[in-house]
Protein backbone atom coordinates (compact mmCIF):
# COMPACT_ATOMS: atom_id res chain seq x y z
CA UNK A 1 0.00 0.00 0.00
CA UNK A 2 2.90 2.35 0.62
CA UNK A 3 3.50 2.66 -3.13
CA UNK A 4 0.52 4.96 -3.74
CA UNK A 5 0.73 6.80 -0.42
CA UNK A 6 4.20 8.16 -1.14
CA UNK A 7 7.32 8.33 0.95
CA UNK A 8 7.23 8.62 4.70
CA UNK A 9 3.94 6.81 5.28
CA UNK A 10 3.79 3.94 7.75
CA UNK A 11 0.99 1.40 7.34
CA UNK A 12 -0.04 -1.05 10.05
CA UNK A 13 -3.04 -3.37 10.58
CA UNK A 14 -6.00 -1.79 12.36
CA UNK A 15 -7.27 -5.08 13.76
CA UNK A 16 -10.81 -6.33 13.19
CA UNK A 17 -12.24 -9.68 12.16
CA UNK A 18 -11.49 -9.42 8.43
CA UNK A 19 -7.87 -8.23 8.66
CA UNK A 20 -8.56 -5.86 5.77
CA UNK A 21 -8.33 -2.57 7.70
CA UNK A 22 -5.19 -0.49 8.17
CA UNK A 23 -3.93 2.71 9.75
CA UNK A 24 -1.63 4.90 7.66
CA UNK A 25 0.46 7.53 9.43
CA UNK A 26 2.87 10.24 8.35
CA UNK A 27 3.86 12.68 11.06
CA UNK A 28 0.60 14.04 12.47
CA UNK A 29 -1.43 12.85 9.47
CA UNK A 30 -3.46 9.69 9.85
CA UNK A 31 -5.80 7.82 7.50
CA UNK A 32 -8.08 4.82 7.88
CA UNK A 33 -7.57 2.44 4.95
CA UNK A 34 -9.64 -0.55 4.02
CA UNK A 35 -9.33 -3.17 1.32
CA UNK A 36 -12.51 -3.98 -0.62
CA UNK A 37 -14.84 -2.03 1.65
CA UNK A 38 -18.56 -1.66 1.00
CA UNK A 39 -19.15 -0.28 -2.52
CA UNK A 40 -21.72 2.17 -1.15
CA UNK A 41 -19.17 3.78 1.18
CA UNK A 42 -19.35 6.98 -0.91
CA UNK A 43 -23.09 7.34 -0.18
CA UNK A 44 -22.57 6.64 3.52
CA UNK A 45 -19.84 9.28 3.58
CA UNK A 46 -21.90 11.86 1.69
CA UNK A 47 -24.73 11.48 4.19
CA UNK A 48 -22.43 11.78 7.20
CA UNK A 49 -23.14 8.24 8.41
CA UNK A 50 -19.45 7.23 8.34
CA UNK A 51 -16.26 9.35 8.48
CA UNK A 52 -15.53 11.23 5.26
CA UNK A 53 -14.26 9.23 2.28
CA UNK A 54 -11.13 10.91 0.89
CA UNK A 55 -10.20 8.74 -2.07
CA UNK A 56 -10.53 5.34 -3.70
CA UNK A 57 -7.78 3.50 -5.62
CA UNK A 58 -7.84 0.23 -7.53
CA UNK A 59 -4.77 -2.03 -7.32
CA UNK A 60 -3.39 -4.07 -10.22
CA UNK A 61 -4.83 -7.25 -8.71
CA UNK A 62 -8.34 -5.75 -8.75
CA UNK A 63 -8.57 -4.95 -5.05
CA UNK A 64 -9.99 -1.55 -4.16
CA UNK A 65 -8.45 0.52 -1.35
CA UNK A 66 -10.45 3.30 0.29
CA UNK A 67 -9.09 6.03 2.54
CA UNK A 68 -11.25 7.79 5.12
CA UNK A 69 -10.57 10.76 7.33
CA UNK A 70 -9.23 9.58 10.65
CA UNK A 71 -11.63 10.48 13.42
CA UNK A 72 -10.45 10.71 16.99
CA UNK A 73 -13.14 9.40 19.27
CA UNK A 74 -14.45 6.34 21.04
CA UNK A 75 -16.95 3.53 20.79
CA UNK A 76 -20.31 4.09 22.44
CA UNK A 77 -20.89 2.50 25.81
CA UNK A 78 -23.79 0.07 26.05
CA UNK A 79 -25.86 2.44 28.20
CA UNK A 80 -25.48 5.22 25.61
CA UNK A 81 -27.50 3.24 23.06
CA UNK A 82 -30.62 4.56 24.81
CA UNK A 83 -29.78 8.14 23.83
CA UNK A 84 -31.91 10.09 21.30
CA UNK A 85 -28.95 10.69 18.95
CA UNK A 86 -28.69 6.92 18.33
CA UNK A 87 -32.39 6.78 17.42
CA UNK A 88 -32.01 9.84 15.18
CA UNK A 89 -29.05 8.41 13.24
CA UNK A 90 -30.69 5.01 12.76
CA UNK A 91 -33.83 6.76 11.48
CA UNK A 92 -31.70 8.78 9.06
CA UNK A 93 -30.14 5.57 7.75
CA UNK A 94 -33.47 3.77 7.38
CA UNK A 95 -35.02 6.74 5.58
CA UNK A 96 -32.11 7.28 3.17
CA UNK A 97 -33.46 7.04 -0.37
CA UNK A 98 -29.95 7.37 -1.82
CA UNK A 99 -28.67 4.41 0.20
CA UNK A 100 -31.64 2.24 -0.77
CA UNK A 101 -31.26 3.15 -4.44
CA UNK A 102 -27.59 2.19 -4.34
CA UNK A 103 -28.43 -1.22 -2.87
CA UNK A 104 -31.08 -1.81 -5.51
CA UNK A 105 -28.67 -0.86 -8.31
CA UNK A 106 -26.19 -3.39 -6.91
CA UNK A 107 -28.86 -6.09 -7.22
CA UNK A 108 -29.13 -6.91 -3.53
CA UNK A 109 -31.98 -9.31 -2.77
CA UNK A 110 -34.31 -8.33 0.06
CA UNK A 111 -34.01 -10.30 3.27
CA UNK A 112 -37.64 -11.39 3.48
CA UNK A 113 -39.18 -13.56 6.22
CA UNK A 114 -39.43 -16.43 3.73
CA UNK A 115 -35.75 -16.18 2.86
CA UNK A 116 -34.81 -16.14 6.54
CA UNK A 117 -36.88 -19.26 7.23
CA UNK A 118 -35.41 -21.06 4.21
CA UNK A 119 -31.87 -20.18 5.30
CA UNK A 120 -32.49 -21.38 8.87
CA UNK A 121 -34.02 -24.63 7.64
CA UNK A 122 -30.99 -25.29 5.43
CA UNK A 123 -28.60 -24.50 8.28
CA UNK A 124 -30.48 -26.73 10.72
CA UNK A 125 -30.49 -29.56 8.18
CA UNK A 126 -26.75 -29.15 7.67
CA UNK A 127 -26.22 -29.43 11.43
CA UNK A 128 -28.66 -32.35 11.64
CA UNK A 129 -30.33 -30.26 14.31
CA UNK A 130 -33.59 -31.67 15.66
CA UNK A 131 -33.40 -29.99 19.09
CA UNK A 132 -36.90 -29.27 20.43
CA UNK A 133 -36.01 -25.63 21.18
CA UNK A 134 -34.88 -25.03 17.61
CA UNK A 135 -38.05 -26.66 16.30
CA UNK A 136 -40.17 -24.53 18.63
CA UNK A 137 -38.42 -21.40 17.41
CA UNK A 138 -38.84 -22.38 13.77
CA UNK A 139 -42.54 -23.14 14.34
CA UNK A 140 -43.02 -19.66 15.82
CA UNK A 141 -41.35 -18.07 12.78
CA UNK A 142 -43.49 -20.07 10.37
CA UNK A 143 -46.74 -19.45 12.27
CA UNK A 144 -46.18 -15.70 12.40
CA UNK A 145 -44.65 -15.31 8.94
CA UNK A 146 -47.71 -13.84 7.24
CA UNK A 147 -48.40 -11.54 10.18
CA UNK A 148 -44.96 -9.93 9.97
CA UNK A 149 -44.92 -9.43 6.22
CA UNK A 150 -45.02 -5.76 5.28
CA UNK A 151 -44.07 -3.56 2.34
CA UNK A 152 -41.53 -1.13 3.79
CA UNK A 153 -37.99 -2.35 3.23
CA UNK A 154 -34.93 -0.23 4.00
CA UNK A 155 -31.17 -0.59 4.23
CA UNK A 156 -30.46 -2.30 7.56
CA UNK A 157 -27.02 -2.38 9.14
CA UNK A 158 -27.72 -5.80 10.74
CA UNK A 159 -24.98 -5.49 13.38
CA UNK A 160 -25.94 -2.62 15.66
CA UNK A 161 -23.62 -3.69 18.48
CA UNK A 162 -22.50 -0.66 20.48
CA UNK A 163 -18.92 -1.32 19.34
CA UNK A 164 -19.94 -0.25 15.83
CA UNK A 165 -21.17 3.16 16.99
CA UNK A 166 -18.49 5.82 17.21
CA UNK A 167 -18.61 9.23 18.89
CA UNK A 168 -15.92 11.65 17.68
CA UNK A 169 -14.18 14.10 19.97
CA UNK A 170 -16.19 16.80 18.15
CA UNK A 171 -19.47 15.12 19.12
CA UNK A 172 -20.23 13.54 15.72
CA UNK A 173 -21.94 10.15 15.83
CA UNK A 174 -21.13 7.50 13.22
CA UNK A 175 -22.21 3.91 12.52
CA UNK A 176 -19.33 1.94 11.02
CA UNK A 177 -18.61 -1.57 9.65
CA UNK A 178 -21.20 -1.95 6.90
CA UNK A 179 -20.00 -5.25 5.42
CA UNK A 180 -23.10 -7.16 6.60
CA UNK A 181 -25.74 -4.62 5.59
CA UNK A 182 -28.78 -5.69 3.58
CA UNK A 183 -32.26 -4.58 2.55
CA UNK A 184 -34.82 -5.72 5.11
CA UNK A 185 -37.64 -4.72 7.40
CA UNK A 186 -36.39 -1.89 9.68
CA UNK A 187 -37.76 -3.97 12.56
CA UNK A 188 -34.64 -6.14 12.18
CA UNK A 189 -32.31 -3.34 13.36
CA UNK A 190 -34.86 -1.93 15.77
CA UNK A 191 -35.52 -5.23 17.48
CA UNK A 192 -31.87 -6.13 17.90
CA UNK A 193 -31.09 -2.70 19.35
CA UNK A 194 -34.04 -2.43 21.73
CA UNK A 195 -33.82 -5.99 23.06
CA UNK A 196 -30.08 -5.61 23.61
CA UNK A 197 -29.83 -2.15 25.12
CA UNK A 198 -33.10 -0.48 26.08
CA UNK A 199 -35.32 -1.45 29.04
CA UNK A 200 -38.82 -2.41 27.90
CA UNK A 201 -40.48 0.52 29.71
CA UNK A 202 -38.33 2.94 27.66
CA UNK A 203 -39.15 1.50 24.24
CA UNK A 204 -42.02 3.87 23.56
CA UNK A 205 -39.86 6.93 24.19
CA UNK A 206 -36.93 5.56 22.18
CA UNK A 207 -39.19 4.75 19.22
CA UNK A 208 -40.72 8.23 19.43
CA UNK A 209 -37.21 9.67 19.07
CA UNK A 210 -36.73 7.39 16.06
CA UNK A 211 -40.02 8.65 14.63
CA UNK A 212 -42.33 5.68 15.15
CA UNK A 213 -45.32 5.00 17.34
CA UNK A 214 -45.09 1.75 19.24
CA UNK A 215 -47.77 -0.68 18.03
CA UNK A 216 -48.60 -4.36 18.45
CA UNK A 217 -47.60 -5.01 14.84
CA UNK A 218 -44.19 -3.37 15.29
CA UNK A 219 -43.62 -5.27 18.53
CA UNK A 220 -44.43 -8.56 16.79
CA UNK A 221 -42.11 -7.81 13.88
CA UNK A 222 -39.24 -6.88 16.20
CA UNK A 223 -39.82 -10.02 18.25
CA UNK A 224 -39.90 -12.17 15.11
CA UNK A 225 -36.58 -10.85 13.83
CA UNK A 226 -34.89 -11.18 17.23
CA UNK A 227 -36.03 -14.83 17.44
CA UNK A 228 -34.70 -15.52 13.93
CA UNK A 229 -31.37 -13.80 14.63
CA UNK A 230 -31.00 -15.63 17.93
CA UNK A 231 -31.41 -19.01 16.23
CA UNK A 232 -28.91 -17.94 13.57
CA UNK A 233 -26.33 -16.88 16.18
CA UNK A 234 -26.81 -20.16 18.09
CA UNK A 235 -26.12 -22.15 14.93
CA UNK A 236 -23.09 -19.98 14.16
CA UNK A 237 -21.65 -20.57 17.63
CA UNK A 238 -22.21 -24.30 17.27
CA UNK A 239 -20.35 -24.15 13.94
CA UNK A 240 -17.34 -22.59 15.64
CA UNK A 241 -17.43 -24.89 18.66
CA UNK A 242 -18.36 -22.04 21.02
CA UNK A 243 -20.67 -24.12 23.19
CA UNK A 244 -20.75 -21.75 26.18
CA UNK A 245 -21.88 -18.87 23.98
CA UNK A 246 -24.45 -21.12 22.28
CA UNK A 247 -25.92 -22.03 25.68
CA UNK A 248 -26.23 -18.35 26.62
CA UNK A 249 -28.18 -17.67 23.44
CA UNK A 250 -30.21 -20.82 24.06
CA UNK A 251 -31.37 -19.39 27.39
CA UNK A 252 -32.26 -16.13 25.66
CA UNK A 253 -34.27 -17.99 23.01
CA UNK A 254 -36.23 -19.79 25.74
CA UNK A 255 -37.12 -16.42 27.24
CA UNK A 256 -38.18 -15.03 23.86
CA UNK A 257 -40.41 -17.99 23.07
CA UNK A 258 -42.06 -17.76 26.49
CA UNK A 259 -43.31 -14.28 25.54
CA UNK A 260 -46.77 -14.61 24.04
CA UNK A 261 -47.79 -12.95 20.78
Amino acid sequence: MNMFLGEGWQVKPAGGATGEAYIAEQGEQRLFLKRNSSPFLAVLSAEGIVPKLLWTKRLENGDVITAQRWVYGRELKAFEMKEPNVAHLLAKIHHSVELLDMFKRMGNDMLTPQRIIDDLKASMKRHECDDLLFQKGLKFLQTQQEAVNQEQYVVCHCDINHNNWMMSDAGELYLIDWDGATVADPALDLGLLLYSYVPRHEWKTWLANYGLEMSDHLLLRMHWYVVSQTISVMLSNMDRGKHAEAETWQDFLKTLLDDSF
